[in-house]
Order: C-alpha cells, then sequence, then structure tokens
C-alpha cells in the first residue's frame, strides 16, 4: 500500500525523528560540579531515559536519580566525602535551574 493511500485511510504517520533530534541536539550542556573535593558530571536533564522514574519510583528520590546518572561507585565517593542531603538538595537546585527547570518540579512534568 502506498503512502498516499494510507493518508487516504485517515491513518497517516507523522514521522517525529527529525524534531526529536533537532530538540536533543538543542540540550544544555552536561554540567561539571565539584563539591567537597569529588567531581561529577550531570547529564541535561530532558536526556534522562523515559524508565528513570520506575527505576528509582519517584523523582524525590535524590539519591537514586543521582545513583543512576553518576553510577554507584561516583555515589560511594560522595558519601565517604561526607555529602549530606543539603548538599544533595544544592546540587538537584542547581542542575534544575541550569537546565531550565523550576526547583521542585518533577523531571516526568518538565518534558510535557
Amino acid at each position: 500500500m502506498s503512502n498516499s493511500s494510507k493518508k487516504n485511510l485517515g491513518t497517516e504517520v507523522v514521522e517525529l525523528d527529525l524534531i526529536a533530534k533537532q530538540r536533543r541536539d538543542a540540550l544544555p550542556k552536561p554540567v561539571n560540579y565539584s563539591l567537597l573535593g569529588v567531581e561529577f558530571t550531570m547529564p541535561p536533564i530532558k536526556s534522562l531515559p523515559m524508565d528513570l522514574q520506575e527505576r528509582i519510583g519517584s523523582f524525590e528520590n535524590g539519591y537514586g536519580v543521582m545513583v543512576e546518572c553518576l553510577g554507584r561507585d561516583k555515589v560511594r565517593e560522595m558519601v565517604a566525602a561526607g555529602f549530606t542531603l543539603g548538599d544533595l538538595e544544592v546540587v538537584a537546585e542547581d542542575w534544575q535551574k541550569r537546565n531550565g527547570v523550576d526547583p521542585g518540579e518533577s523531571r516526568a512534568s518538565s518534558a510535557s
């Protein structure tokens, strides 16, 4: 069946690959941080995999977000350096700000 036949049946397929690629290319660059002697890089929020929330349970789980973004070894290094929940909040707020997400806004809702 040709594309024109499909369009006539009301089943047109809208190709979004190019638009999605343009948006991905326009994402902010990863952010490099240093805190308590630990250097780490956070990816653009909107580049996170769609199933991240399922894996961590909630985006309020800052520890889980850090493990998914940085890996267990880097998070262990942060814990050993003495990172606190307050430090985690500072990182999260700056990361959100640099990614155009209002602090406290769900990263899931930022994609909508």
